[in-house]
């Protein structure tokens, strides 16, 4: 019996020790550049109207928050979630999904899986249908917003022909979207008015 009791001990002593060294692992500090958007590339002249810009951005960030928590916060999950953060900031820069987590993964905090109200599947043919409309649109805003949709489309779903062959149909014609110009947008420092510090002594009579 005691030589029992004296097993159990020893075990539960070896989970303390190991315990400590779990935690750790949990609390490892993730590697997330958070993307710089500046006020947004698209304007109110864009071909969306603010609803729509805001369902976009909630489904567009919500996929990316999913895909880090199935990945379990790898290095490419985190890339190509700082991409559709920015895009997600882009159409809606005040989106909540978007502001939030894209601040909780600065501090290293992962997202948990959330239902989304559409699956990739869903959502990549919505966005493949809604880019090549942007396209017809031909102003430079609606065309940029349009070349984004399509190729995260064929990124989300690859075995979607269509966004596949309309995203490689950009790629070859040399429209693939440089997103460097989404996540590390080159934002103006502010330039406050300055004072004249030199007060002229008033005249003497």
């Amino acid at each position: 019996m005691l030589l029992l009791v004296k097993r159990v001990m020893q075990g539960m002593f070896g989970l303390w020790l190991i315990c400590p060294v779990i935690l750790v692992a949990e609390e490892k500090k993730i590697e997330y550049k958070p993307p710089v958007v500046g006020s947004g590339l698209f304007s109110d002249k864009l071909a969306m109207m603010d609803k729509e810009r805001e369902e976009y951005a909630i489904n567009i960030a919500n996929y990316a928050g999913n895909q880090i928590a199935d990945a379990k916060g790898s290095s490419a999950s985190l890339m190509q979630a700082r991409r559709l953060l920015a895009l997600s900031l882009h159409l809606s820069p005040r989106n909540r999904k978007a502001v939030v987590m894209n601040y909780q993964l600065e501090k290293g905090i992962l997202p948990h899986k959330v239902e989304g109200d559409y699956s990739a599947e869903v959502l990549a043919r919505l966005l493949l249908t809604r880019g090549q409309l942007l396209i017809k649109q031909t102003a430079e805003e609606d065309v940029l917003l349009g070349r984004c949709f399509i190729e995260v489309a064929a990124e989300m779903d690859p075995r979607n022909e269509d966004a596949v062959y309309a995203s490689e149909l950009l790629r070859l014609d040399n429209q693939k979207i440089s997103w460097d110009h989404l996540t590390d947008v080159i934002v103006k420092p502010l330039v406050l008015p300055t004072t004249n510090a030199t007060h002229k002594k008033e005249a003497r009579p």
